[in-house]
């Protein structure tokens, strides 16, 4: 799983969740830094969890470039802004996965798993 969030404090919270619940997760504060952590990793990247708004590329658009050399990927989207501020980036489309910030670990878990299990 890569984990992609430029907020250090809530990277932190979600790679320890979602590592207590067994996932093995790849975590980078940027796009680049994902993009690179993608390269070196050998097997499958089953789920991107990224942040909408993101430096320099914001979360969709690093989901398009990572899904290219990983179809198999899912994606599960994550924003603190409002329905409104992140209309534009597409990812509030129907069948797109998105989790609402702040989220307790527990919630996340939850909405990983499901995303997870749902048929690609």
């Amino acid at each position: 799983m890569l984990v992609v969030e430029d907020d250090e404090a809530v990277l932190r919270l979600v790679k320890a969740s979602l590592e207590r619940m067994g996932y093995r997760v790849l975590a980078a504060s940027d796009p680049q830094g994902a993009l690179a952590l993608m390269k070196l990793h050998s097997g499958p990247i089953r789920l991107l969890l990224t942040d909408v708004v993101l430096p320099g590329i914001n979360g969709k658009t690093l989901a398009e470039m990572i899904l290219v050399s990983h179809p198999e990927t899912k994606v599960l989207y994550t924003s603190g802004y409002t329905q409104n501020a992140i209309a534009q980036y597409g990812v509030l489309e129907p069948g797109v996965e998105f989790i609402e910030k702040p989220f307790t670990p527990e919630a996340l878990v939850q909405k990983v798993r499901e995303v997870l299990d749902k048929p690609k």
